[in-house]
């Protein structure tokens, strides 16, 4: 029995759901364990167990506090044989419990939690989760990240191995009878429902102007948060004409954002969709025409990032405008799936739109590597590393 533990509600964790389900059709028990939040919609049916724990405290030190504490009381009572904390809010009640109980531990380091910008600009808080990590990732033999660059970094800084477990989406679902992608799959693909939020605002071919439709969008998916380019975005589209923004996702700026657009009059050109679950993401993924990926330089972690959102563009034949930053430039450089940006102004990004919209050769290029890369960016070939780190941990 593994436990896999995080501090989200699970619904839209796309990571652990590949990564729980790779283990569970693959002979391990697999629960993942989370948090229960106020607008937590009910857990989805799934080949591995799913726990919330419910926490008072909803944020800051009080709400790490509080779920580390339910989290290893938790981890006291239950079965078990490992426990895979992921990232370093988890870690401090998952390192505890396996040292009392003798079982066995992975860390898997989703991102440089300690460089987030919600961290790195708050010396107190940082210094707290560096302290946690020297303290704790010395009794851990086994752990892995999610790119190159970080498992360099982490394992000269915390003298510890990491497995490199790309966050790379898995290949479209086959079509009826078990045959190969075709042409006409990706148009069926392509032309299947819309998230029903969407859906409620009309079909694309309701609310695109004339000359975008069978285009689709921008597509933004993920948190609504800090360092993430939304507000250049929303700038941009002062001026864009005949374009439309999605915004999959929710987050601490989510009414910020909403107010934001209105001040600049870019209401009637951006949707926010609110939460989208994974499933329905790939959808709306398929229907865009561009994914955004538009990180700010705010510390290691977003400089060093290898989204998910990036190789599920990829993966659905969506090119993307992602920023130059080391592993998309190293990815680019083996399939150009994306049009790297150098700086992130509101400026930049709505000329590199705009050149886009020009040059379709360039559009039709970009969309043909990326159905060459998702033969070897996705899923199937990724789980094996996964699979390889876990034989490890049971046969040590």
């Amino acid at each position: 029995m593994i436990l896999c533990t995080v501090t989200n509600d699970l619904t839209y964790d796309a990571r652990m759901h590949r990564i729980c389900g790779t283990l569970a059709a693959h002979g391990h028990a697999v629960t993942l364990v989370g948090r229960s939040l106020p607008h937590s919609i009910p857990l989805e049916d799934k080949p591995f167990g799913q726990k919330r724990l419910y926490c008072f405290f909803q944020k800051g030190f009080p709400f790490y506090a509080e779920f580390n504490l339910r989290l290893f009381i938790f981890l006291l009572f239950a079965r078990y044989d490992a426990v895979c904390s992921v990232d370093l809010d988890t870690l401090p009640a998952g390192c505890l419990a396996t040292l009392l109980r003798r079982k066995k531990r992975v860390f898997d380091a989703h991102e440089y939690f300690t460089e987030v910008p919600e961290v790195t600009d708050r010396p107190f808080v940082k210094s707290f989760w560096e302290m946690v990590a020297r303290i704790c990732l010395p009794y851990y033999r086994y752990a892995y990240t999610v790119g190159p660059a970080l498992a360099k970094i982490f394992q000269e800084k915390y003298g510890l191995k990491f497995g490199v477990v790309r966050n790379v989406a898995p290949p479209l679902p086959p079509i009826r009878g078990g045959e190969k992608h075709s042409n006409h799959h990706e148009e069926e693909i392509r032309e299947g429902l819309l998230p029903s939020n969407l859906h409620q605002e009309g079909s694309r071919e309701n609310f695109l102007p004339p000359s975008w439709r069978g285009r689709g969008g921008l597509l933004y998916m993920g948190a609504l948060n800090e360092g993430r380019g939304i507000e250049a975005a929303l700038e941009a589209m002062q001026q864009l004409d005949h374009v439309q923004l999605w915004l999959a996702g929710e987050g601490d700026l989510s009414d910020r954002l909403r107010r934001l657009a209105v001040q600049l009059g870019v209401e009637q050109k951006v949707k926010f969709l609110g939460y989208v679950i994974p499933d329905d993401l790939r959808i709306l993924a398929a229907k865009a025409w561009l994914c955004l990926n538009l990180l700010e330089n705010r510390g290691l972690s977003y400089y060093y990032s290898l989204a998910n959102k990036f190789f599920l563009s990829v993966q659905v034949g969506v090119p993307v405008l992602t920023m130059n930053f080391p592993e998309y430039r190293a990815l680019n450089a083996q399939h150009e799936v994306a049009i790297l940006l150098d700086d992130l102004t509101p400026q930049t990004v709505a000329q590199t739109v705009k050149k886009l919209m020009k040059d379709q050769d360039l559009y039709v290029r970009l969309q043909q590597n990326c159905l060459a890369a998702r033969k070897e960016w996705n899923w199937e070939k990724e789980e094996k590393v996964l699979l390889g780190i876990w034989k490890e941990v049971f046969a040590g």
